[in-house]
């Protein structure tokens, strides 16, 4: 089971914003589209990500008035990406020892989607759901 797996069934949209937008738009875009993150992308270069936690922590050390900032002032600089060929299981294991819940996917440098810890969470629901079922009908036809 791989990444690719789940951006079938998800799909590849990507919301980004630029680094010079201001926060306060940011936060309306996470809002409207009840996402937790947004990509920050400057002439299709991923330069950050800002997340719900990077909104929380700085509002929590700067007031609100770091809205009216960039959101290259908050973004995180460092973003961890993951390739459609890795395996669920090494992406969890990405996010659960890195503590973030969002991955881009790069298939051969370019950006091809982005991974939530709420799309892994799904998948594997479906997945679930589908093996147990399998298993129930092999029990019938026993």
């Amino acid at each position: 089971m791989t990444v690719r797996s789940i951006l079938d069934t998800k799909g590849h949209q990507i919301l980004s914003v630029e680094p010079d937008s201001k926060l306060s738009a940011a936060v309306k875009t996470l809002s409207e589209k009840r996402i937790g993150a947004v990509l920050v992308m400057k002439n299709d270069r991923i330069e950050g990500i800002l997340s719900e936690r990077d909104i929380v922590r700085v509002i929590g050390e700067r007031g609100a008035a770091v809205l009216d900032e960039p959101v290259s002032s908050v973004m995180t600089r460092k973003v961890v990406c993951c390739r459609p060929t890795d395996t669920v299981a090494a992406i969890m294991e990405k996010m659960t020892s890195g503590k973030f819940r969002h991955l881009p996917v790069l298939e051969g440098g370019e950006l091809v989607g982005l991974i939530s810890i709420g799309d892994v969470v799904k998948w594997r629901v479906r997945e679930y759901e589908t093996e147990q079922e399998a298993l129930r009908e092999y029990i019938k036809t026993a």
